[in-house]
This record gives structure tokens, C-alpha cells and sequence, in this order.
């Protein structure tokens, strides 16, 4: 049984009793002090600091979503001014994204050392300071890089947030506490492409920029005040031959191996369908920048259902709850191809919600699943995730520039399908475990 279900300090590596621990501020200890000498509790609904906890990574989230995402509603605008075309401007996107998927996990290696909280602190302040310089940027190829190097202290937040969540939160209430880490991003999705889009509506697309960067920074300063201390961490030495044979353990893991295709091939659907969508619109129906950001209202439908996840999982379990994911995501692709708005809009819903209920659920699973090195068990569904935005903003665009809107469908159902052949690959590994111990006897 791992340290999460026994209440004892959860380790990844086998680490020694902390020199170096995380950052605290005066009102964390007194609020999160055990009583009487107690030994401390996992955070838990009704349970003090569990509240605070909850707000400061909807903030971390909020931000991280906001950030990453900056550019994806004014990419029509991007393309306009700059005389670029969607191929190219979608790598303002895809470079963060990219970015990301191959630094979280170098930078879960460091939370393992400096601690989960300071880590994403690190992280998130670096990612809003980039963010405040991005709109400076003065061509197409800068702002591209400046949003890869933002994408890379990103990539600090996601995995610690994740191992965080894993060390200091009950297990049975892990799947709401990581739904709602999930739920900041989808309202951080939400308000940052709306934000962007009526700013630059008003001003241009770098004041666009400007005003995201002004709400993250706000972001960063709730979760500074609010995140509780981490008291179930220890730290470990920062061992490259340990972290690869902890990585190369969850990789051997068949269960992990299907989580991590879930969720690249989720985000793969998800990165194409959004990052398209804003030319789709203004192509067909001649939308303005505030028009179309405010489309991306629709996240709220994703905070929903992620939030939600961890009643669905206890009703249908884990492969019920992607199955639905599933059915759900499809239906929105294939309503999306007729050309009325309110059907398009109403396919968004529907993607949206299926997306995000399908994130909600695999990510939980993996911090679940593993019992040691969750940070690395974390980082690679995140790494996965984000190679999966990376890959269909860019090859969604690809297609929208050679075919059109159903060329970005078809490539996102053939990523749905993706995720059915996986679920029942997991289905029937399940049926063939439980046979196993009768064919023994």
C-alpha cells in the first residue's frame, strides 16, 4: 500500500527526512498545524486548509491555461497583421505546447528535489514574466520563441500540481481535487481566449496579450497567499540513474503506457478543433476577434465536467467514464460539420465536455496508479498530453489549409477512434486479470 492510503509522508524516490522544506508562510503552519500533537491528515473535503488548497491550484490552473493558450484566439489577427499563413501561425501555439511536453519532465526530476511548491512558484512567476514580455515581440519568428521558452517554465506547474495533489489529498477524494485543478483550466482556457479576443477587438492582439498577462499575474498572487504548505513531501537527491529506472518502470506498465495514449490522443482531438476553430469562423461567418473569443465561453461546459468527473467515475468506473468521453467528443465533431453557427457552437459543447471529462479521468488514474515516482508518473501523462496539443494544432491547421473544416474533423475522429481502441484494449486486460486467478485454482 502506498504512503497516500496509510496517511504517512508520501515518498517518490526513497527519499531521507527533509533538509529542505518547501517554502511555508506563517499563516500555513498555524492553519495547517496538527491539534494536540496529532499526526497530520490527508487535506479532505470539510477538512482545514482543503479549501484553500482547492482555490490556489484553480489559480495555478487558471493561469497556466491562460498562458499557454494566449495566442490561440487571435491567430486569424496573427495571420492578418503579420502575413503569415495558419500553418505558421499555429506554431505560436504548438511551440509552447512542444515546449512544455519535453521539459515537465526534467522539471518534475527538480520538484522531487526543491519540493512541489516551490516548483510551481518558480514556474509560474517565470511563465508570467514572459508573459508580460511576449506582446513586445516584433515578428512572427520572436514571438514564437518567446512562447516556446514560456511553454518550457510552464511545464514546471502541471506534474508538481499532480504529485502534489497525490501526497496531500485523501485518496478517495483525489479525483474532485484534481477535477478541479482541471476546472482552473478550462476557465483559464475560457477567459484567456476571451480576454485576448475583445482586448484585441479594441486595441490589436498585442494588448490581447497584455491583458492575459495582467490576469495571470493575479493568478500567480492568490496562489502565493492561498496554497497550504506541502507536509507529506520529502525530498529526494537528484539521481539521474534512479529517475530513469523510475521512468522506465512506468513505461513498462501497460496500465500507464493506455493513460498517456489517452490522454496525447484526447489533447490531439482537443489542440485541432481550437486552434482551427477561430478561422473556421471568421472564414464562414466573417466573425471579429471579440466575436470568436467569446465562443470560447464554451470552457465553462469543460469546468462542469470535469469538476464532475469523480461522480462519474463512481457511478460507470473509470473505462464507463471515458466511454462516454468518447460517445460525447464524437457527437460534437460530427455535429460541427453543418454550417449553422448554432450547430457548430453546439459541437464545440459537446467536444468540450467530452474532452475534458476524458482529461479529468485519465490524469486521476495516473497519479492513482502510481505508488512510486508519481511526479515522473505525472510528468509523462503530461508530456503526452502536450505532444498530442502540439500535433493537432499543427497538423489541424495543415488540414484546414489543404481541405477545409472536415479534413480537421476527420483527423480528430481518427484520434477518437484512437481512444476506443485503447479503452478496449483496457477492457478486455481487465476481463483476462479477473479470469486469471480461476483458471489458477
Amino acid at each position: 500500500m502506498s504512503p497516500a492510503h496509510t496517511g504517512a509522508p508520501a515518498t517518490s524516490m526513497g527519499a531521507s527526512p527533509s533538509s529542505f522544506p518547501e517554502a511555508d508562510t506563517a499563516a500555513d503552519t498555524a492553519a495547517d498545524a496538527p491539534a494536540g500533537g496529532t499526526p497530520a491528515q490527508p487535506l479532505a473535503p470539510g477538512r482545514p486548509g482543503y479549501r484553500r488548497m482547492t482555490l490556489a491550484l484553480f489559480a495555478a490552473g487558471l493561469a497556466t491555461f491562460a498562458l499557454l493558450y494566449s495566442t490561440q484566439a487571435l491567430l486569424p489577427a496573427l495571420s492578418a497583421d503579420l502575413g503569415v499563413t495558419a500553418g505558421r501561425a499555429s506554431w505560436t501555439v504548438s511551440a509552447a505546447t512542444g515546449a512544455l511536453a519535453l521539459c515537465v519532465l526534467p522539471l518534475s526530476a527538480l520538484s522531487e528535489r526543491f519540493g512541489r511548491v516551490r516548483t510551481m512558484t518558480v514556474s509560474l512567476l517565470v511563465a508570467v514574466a514572459l508573459g508580460l514580455l511576449v506582446p513586445l515581440a516584433p515578428s512572427i519568428e520572436w514571438l514564437v520563441a518567446l512562447r516556446a521558452v514560456q511553454g518550457a517554465a510552464i511545464a514546471g506547474i502541471p506534474a508538481s500540481a499532480m504529485a502534489y495533489l497525490a501526497e496531500e489529498v485523501r485518496p478517495k477524494a483525489l479525483v474532485a481535487a484534481i477535477g478541479l485543478f482541471v476546472a482552473g483550466n478550462s476557465v483559464g482556457g475560457m477567459s484567456g481566449r476571451l480576454v485576448t479576443g475583445w482586448a484585441a477587438d479594441a486595441w490589436g492582439w498585442r494588448a490581447g496579450l497584455a491583458a492575459v498577462g495582467g490576469l495571470a499575474l493575479a493568478c500567480a498572487v492568490a496562489f502565493l497567499v492561498l496554497l497550504p504548505r506541502a507536509r507529506f513531501f520529502r525530498p529526494a537527491p537528484l539521481d539521474a540513474g534512479a529517475m530513469a529506472r523510475t521512468v522506465g518502470g512506468h513505461l513498462r506498465n501497460p496500465l500507464l503506457l493506455r493513460l498517456y495514449g489517452v490522454g496525447a490522443l484526447f489533447m490531439t482531438v482537443f489542440g485541432a478543433v481550437y486552434t482551427v476553430i477561430g478561422y473556421r469562423l471568421t472564414d464562414a461567418f466573417s466573425l471579429g476577434q471579440g466575436v470568436i473569443g467569446s465562443i470560447f465561453l464554451i470552457y465553462l461546459v469543460g469546468t462542469v465536467s470535469s469538476a464532475a468527473a469523480g461522480q462519474l467515475v463512481a457511478r460507470t468506473g473509470r473505462r464507463g467514464a471515458l466511454y462516454l468521453a468518447v460517445l460525447t467528443t464524437a457527437a460534437g465533431l460530427l455535429l460541427s460539420l453543418a454550417d449553422a453557427l448554432a450547430a457548430i457552437v453546439a459541437g464545440l459543447v459537446l467536444v468540450t465536455a467530452g474532452f475534458f471529462a476524458g482529461h479529468a479521468v485519465a490524469s486521476a488514474a495516473v497519479s492513482r496508479t502510481a505508488s512510486r515516482g508519481r511526479a515522473q508518473a505525472s510528468a509523462l501523462y503530461q508530456s503526452a498530453y502536450y505532444l498530442g496539443s502540439s500535433a493537432g494544432g499543427t497538423l489541424g491547421a495543415l488540414a484546414y489549409h489543404a481541405a477545409g473544416w472536415p479534413a480537421t474533423v476527420g483527423l480528430a475522429l481518427v484520434a477518437v477512434l484512437g481512444v476506443v481502441s485503447i479503452t478496449l484494449c483496457g477492457t478486455r486486460a481487465a476481463r483476462l486479470e479477473r479470469r486469471l486467478p480461476l483458471a489458477a485454482r
